[in-house]
């Protein structure tokens, strides 16, 4: 299969496999790591396995985002698109380096390979959608078809059959049909149903995750120290980490969509505003709905922040600018306190507020540079950002874990047999995780009297 190597010219940086603690993805320092008062990890949020299945989470999560992200801006002739697709590049670059450290350099360099190619074809699709090409349009979709193929094929010998080449192909099929949906959706101008797929097709990646973490480790026990992947800790951390992934990666595309004036604006907001309530909800099974409520309060309210600054910028009111920056520091100090009462002090307000101001900074960061059109920051500060969310869920579910224990000792559930996960597997795994939980720390509501802010804008 001829890799369509044209299309991801941008030069690409060495990638740090598997993130050590207080480290992020990319290599950086990670200040979303969250103090513990124990000063250790309970039972196993933080384990070889999981930290595996986490790395993978990431990476095949934010290839889902950006390879949508780089097809609006394709179809739409955006002048960011080289750096979108730059950065599709780099995240295949860092998946692939992965893929090499469990199984040598020479397979790393043939996943990379065929990987690669998918996304070329998905480029191709996104070309003859522009040309009004019905025949180009199919040859790509036969080119998805025979990727599935050698994709599975090589992901099932890797695995020495753990992961089945049958279930395999069906999983990328789902993989494939997401993001073509989603794409389809969005020329259509049905932009609900473009958001919803992408929203679907991030969720899908961690059962992809899930799967492929659970066969490695399953083949080099010994090098995962014999850690298991799918505990509750484990699966508390994952839902966190898409949670808040999700909400950065979101904003980002809503600020974009916002500063454009764009006609999907509103359904990226909204999309964004589903994924408040999911991660409010989570909050909810854990400590209560009256705190997830007061949660949701707090958290919307620097959403509707970010939308002020936004706003702000496009009519070039710079004292308005910086009235959204000083309420976004309040909100930061309010948060913070919320989380650190909400976990008896296992999350430290101060340490809590250094870790919002680094994903304040960061959305910022990106956010500002896109509208000066200095897209070379625009990109990895996107990444960054979305890398930065992994720490936050790590820590506060080791924070949560160590706070109700007796809520994750029991036994793995087993790996879903289902290649990389199937769409409906996928929806329904925040409700299995969240199900897990079943708790109310009323104890802690007197503490929620704070003061209101607007919720949103």
């Amino acid at each position: 299969m001829k890799m369509k190597k044209s299309y991801l010219a941008v030069p690409l940086s060495a990638a740090l496999l598997i993130p050590a603690a207080g480290v992020s993805a990319h290599g950086h320092e990670d200040h979303s790591k969250m103090s513990h008062s124990s000063g250790k990890v309970s039972l196993d949020v933080s384990s070889p396995a999981s930290d595996l299945r986490a790395t993978l989470d990431q990476l095949l999560s934010e290839h889902a985002f950006l390879a949508v992200v780089a097809m609006q801006k394709g179809i739409d002739g955006k002048e960011d698109f080289e750096q979108a697709a730059g950065a599709l590049n780099q995240n295949t670059d860092d998946l692939s380096a992965a893929v090499g450290s469990v199984y040598g350099d020479e397979a790393g360099e043939a996943f990379k390979e065929i990987w690669a190619s998918h996304i070329g074809y998905f480029v191709d699709y996104v070309k003859a959608t522009g040309a009004k090409d019905e025949d180009a349009k199919q040859k790509a979709l036969k080119e998805l078809d025979e990727y599935r193929v050698e994709q599975a094929a090589f992901l099932d010998k890797a695995t020495e059959g753990r992961l089945k080449a049958a279930d395999l192909e069906g999983g990328l099929k789902v993989h494939i049909t997401q993001l073509l949906t989603s794409f389809d959706s969005y020329v259509a101008g049905d932009y609900d149903a473009a958001y919803s797929n992408l929203r679907i097709a991030i969720e899908h990646m961690y059962m992809v995750g899930e799967g492929l973490s659970g066969a490695i480790v399953d083949q080099y026990p010994d090098k995962f120290k014999n850690t298991k992947v799918d505990t509750p800790a484990a699966d508390l951390r994952a839902g966190l980490n898409r949670n808040f992934s999700e909400h950065a990666a979101l904003a980002v595309l809503a600020m974009q969509k916002g500063i454009d004036g764009a006609k999907d604006f509103d359904a990226a907001a909204g999309a964004l505003g589903e994924n408040t309530d999911d991660l409010t909800a989570s909050i909810g099974s854990v400590y209560g709905s009256e705190a997830a409520q007061e949660f949701k309060k707090i958290w919307s309210s620097h959403i509707g922040y970010f939308v002020d600054y936004v706003k702000a910028t496009g009519a070039k009111d710079e004292e308005a600018r910086d009235m959204a920056v000083q309420e976004l520091d309040e909100y930061r100090v309010e948060q913070a306190a919320f989380l650190d009462a909400a976990t008896e002090g296992r999350l430290k307000s101060k340490d809590l507020e250094e870790g919002l101001k680094v994903h304040i900074d960061q959305l910022l960061l990106a956010f500002n540079s896109y509208n000066e059109k200095d897209y070379d920051k625009t990109y990895p500060a996107i990444r960054e950002a979305y890398g930065h969310m992994y720490g936050v869920g790590e820590g506060t579910a080791t924070a949560i874990v160590d706070q109700f224990p007796d809520k994750f000792k029991g036994a793995p559930a087993g790996m879903p047999n289902t290649g990389l996960g199937g769409a409906a597997e996928a929806r329904s795994s925040a409700g299995i995780l969240w199900s897990l939980l079943g708790i109310a720390a009323a104890s802690i509501l007197g503490f929620f009297g704070l003061r209101g802010r607007r919720s949103q804008h």
